[in-house]
């Protein structure tokens, strides 16, 4: 699926859920690594994430759209369009648009770096590095130190 192809999906979902047309450009944004789609305020583009096709098809990328155009089309209107607003849960369980995507990455998966627990010796995987002189353990408020890093794939 291409730019041209999402474009057309996107408008064509808008006007068969939301009875109203979409005037902005849908495209894909091969940066996104943690979120299906957003949906950009300022400038009301919506951008989707590829990987979310590649993985899981042209569903998953029909319920993302729904999704964002929850967003758009709220926010067009000037009404709730966060995801903690009323109006938002209304029209999502309406238009049947999910609250999530799946995930394409596992957040172990993601993590760079291992950390262990001196005390209960609890393993922590994470993403980004962690000063240990400031964190603990979450179980038994232990110290902190660097086990492993992960190689990069």
């Amino acid at each position: 699926m291409d730019n041209e192809t999402l474009q057309r999906l996107t408008e064509t979902i808008s006007e068969t859920h939301f009875k109203r047309s979409f005037k902005h450009k849908a495209y894909f944004n091969k940066r996104l690594k943690t979120t299906g789609g957003r949906y950009l305020l300022q400038t009301h583009n919506i951008e989707i994430n590829d990987k979310q096709y590649t993985k899981f098809g042209e569903k998953a990328v029909q319920d993302i759209i729904k999704h964002e155009l929850c967003h758009y089309h709220l926010h067009i209107q000037g009404k709730g369009y966060q995801h903690k607003d009323k109006d938002f849960k209304a029209l999502s369980k309406l238009t049947g648009a999910p609250r999530f995507c799946s995930a394409v990455e596992k957040y172990e998966d993601r993590a760079k770096y291992i950390y262990k627990c001196n005390t209960c010796g609890a393993q922590f995987p994470r993403i980004r590095k962690v000063n240990t002189t400031k964190m603990m353990c979450g179980h038994c408020k232990g110290k902190l130190v660097q086990h492993d890093i992960v190689q990069s794939k």
